[in-house]
């Protein structure tokens, strides 16, 4: 008697257990997923990326924000590696475009992802410019022409130093020194990038120089705000801008100053940036779609404001842009060949990813018309940009 109650009491139990548990299966089953970004700290870790083939140690240091957006940057060139947004389901994905394979960053990053670009961000014509009489012979590395400093910024090592206070913030440091790349002057460089709480990148660029030189300093990311499409062509642009640049066949300023008006590079109303890009228009056809400079409405403006979004409709992300700059160069990745490894797989192709860097003119060494690049000793040549991210 006594074994068969201990029997029934162990089925019991047994049943019991067993209904519980079908309830806590059913219980797991019924909760929804969530897309949002796991509670993290804010703060910036600190770690080794790898070592170039010259010997030379690289450091990553990755900046999280109260939200849990990220960004990922290292000592070479002050690049920017990976850069994490929300869409409209609070999913962060990561929205600029980076090798998968570190070699391809030691090995001359040829579509320079991610960097600080220096000292002359965009073309000088023929690599020469005269300054106080003196003919200055730069480092050629775009068909005739200088690109983004030569040897530029992107491709030597930065100082790094972690700023304390309420965002995550990391200060790189660079001097180049004089004759470096053909330029004059020992200029001191420092780019700060802060990672706000409210989701948005800043980036300051401060500079000194002994000897007159001229400097004219970007951020050189490209930006894909589906977090792994194949193209920006179905991203709406506005640029809050109504004239641009004409270039010649080596895409060097003609010294015109076109309005936008009535072209296919007039984004002042946002559309879509696939509508004209094919479109028959001599300039499109030398740039091999837009890698042109739009002039702000606001041109003479010194202090911070917005000067254009990008949004894509699918993933809800949405990014507007302020700078204390003149101008923007708009590049649509048109020479991004299918070569490289992405990130998320697969091969990086043409026009997968978009540039906004804010800047003055290029070759304006060698255009008086145009705003000047000079920096004389005593002078600080200061810059500032915010990239912001948001949802609509």
């Amino acid at each position: 008697m006594i074994k068969n109650i201990k029997t029934g009491f162990s089925l019991l139990l047994c049943c019991t257990v067993l209904l519980t548990s079908c309830k806590d299966e059913k219980k797991e089953e019924a909760m929804p997923e969530t897309t949002e970004q796991p509670a993290t700290k804010s703060g910036i870790v600190k770690s080794d990326y790898g070592t170039t083939p010259e010997g030379v140690k690289i450091e990553k240091y990755t900046l999280t924000n109260e939200k849990g957006m990220t960004m990922e940057v290292i000592t070479l060139g002050g690049i920017i590696t990976s850069l994490t947004a929300p869409d409209k389901d609070g999913k962060y994905e990561d929205v600029v475009l980076g090798y998968a394979k570190k070699e391809d960053y030691f090995n001359g990053n040829p579509y320079f992802f991610g960097a600080a670009i220096g000292r002359y961000g965009n073309r000088i014509a023929k690599g020469k410019f005269t300054l106080d009489g003196k003919q200055y012979q730069l480092t050629v590395n775009d068909g005739p022409n200088s690109l983004h400093g030569g040897k530029g910024f992107d491709k030597r090592v930065w100082t790094a130093e972690e700023v304390a206070g309420a965002n995550p913030t990391l200060k790189l440091s660079y001097t180049a020194k004089d004759g470096e790349e053909g330029y004059p002057g020992n200029l001191k460089t420092v780019v700060t990038y802060t990672l706000t709480n409210d989701n948005a990148l800043e980036i300051s660029y401060e500079a000194e120089t002994d000897k007159k030189t001229v400097v004219n300093l970007t951020q050189h990311s490209y930006f894909n705000l589906s977090g792994a499409g194949k193209t920006i062509l179905d991203h709406e642009l506005e640029l809050k801008a109504d004239r641009m640049l004409p270039v010649d066949a080596t895409l060097i300023p003609t010294g015109e100053l076109k309005a936008v008006a009535g072209t296919p590079f007039d984004f002042n109303t946002a559309k879509e940036i696939g509508k004209d890009i094919n479109a028959t228009d001599d300039q499109l056809k030398k740039g091999g779609g837009y890698d042109h400079c739009w002039v702000f409405t606001d041109n003479n403006a010194k202090d911070l404001r917005e000067v254009g979004s990008v949004y894509h409709k699918a993933s809800g992300r949405y990014m507007q842009v302020y700078t204390t700059e003149p101008a923007i160069q708009f590049y649509s990745g048109n020479f991004i060949d299918g070569t490289k490894d992405s990130k998320t797989g697969g091969k990086y192709e043409k026009r997968s990813g978009l540039c906004l860097e804010t800047q003055h003119y290029p070759d304006s060494p060698n255009q008086p018309k145009f705003p000047s690049t000079v920096l004389s000793p005593g002078e600080k040549y200061t810059s500032k940009t915010t990239y912001k991210f948001s949802v609509k």
